[in-house]
């Protein structure tokens, strides 16, 4: 199964956003330098196509996916009828890694995906492995038994973490009630850019 592996600082700083869900303070610092030895002196103005391309970045780098992965997801929304952004964010917020993390199952969205890849996320009480997982309407995201008694998660649960409007939690379970829209997420990148981009 393809993923990032690399450095996560490098990656945040990259895009100048914080990916890693969670506050630090060094990465805070450096967050608008990129990196490298020459970051500071790297202030040139981007091209349209280059605007376009930071954006998707940005968007394939927050959600964990790679080119051929994002570029399949908006190709597909494309072929639909609706709104094409709101089709894109549908479907990234409901990817089965994603929603473990919306629930507050795990600090970040790659230790999310850690949890369902090795098979400690239950859908519908059955054992899921697919990171990319689309959850649907109704169905019921829960830990399994061995992760309940995971001291880690147990701490992670315990804290106190506000759930979106399109999902519901109640201890170690959860339900996705309706599919997610635009306004219920703060998207940190231009959706409009990015279908620019593919739309070459």
């Amino acid at each position: 199964m393809a993923r990032y592996t690399g450095p996560k600082h490098k990656l945040a700083r990259r895009e100048g956003v914080n990916l890693l869900d969670k506050t630090s303070q060094s990465l805070a610092r450096r967050l608008n330098i990129p990196p490298g030895v020459h970051g500071k002196k790297r202030k040139k103005r981007l091209s349209e196509y280059g605007l376009q391309l930071r954006e998707k970045q940005k968007a394939k780098a927050t959600y964990g996916l790679l080119e051929k992965q994002f570029k399949n997801l908006v190709h597909t929304v494309q072929a639909q009828k609706g709104d094409t952004k709101e089709l894109i964010i549908s479907l990234l917020e409901t990817r089965l890694d994603n929603v473990v993390y919306r629930l507050g199952f795990a600090k970040s969205r790659f230790m999310s995906r850690q949890l369902v890849s090795h098979g400690h996320i239950l859908v519908n009480q059955k054992k899921i492995t697919i990171p990319s997982y689309q959850v649907k309407v109704d169905d019921v995201i829960s830990l399994s038994a061995k992760m309940q008694q995971n001291p880690r998660i147990l701490e992670i649960l315990k804290e106190e973490q506000q759930v979106l409007p399109f999902l519901k939690k109640q201890g170690a379970n959860g339900k996705l009630e309706r599919m997610p829209k635009m306004e219920d997420v703060q998207v940190l990148f231009d959706m409009q850019l990015i279908i620019e981009y593919y739309s070459r």
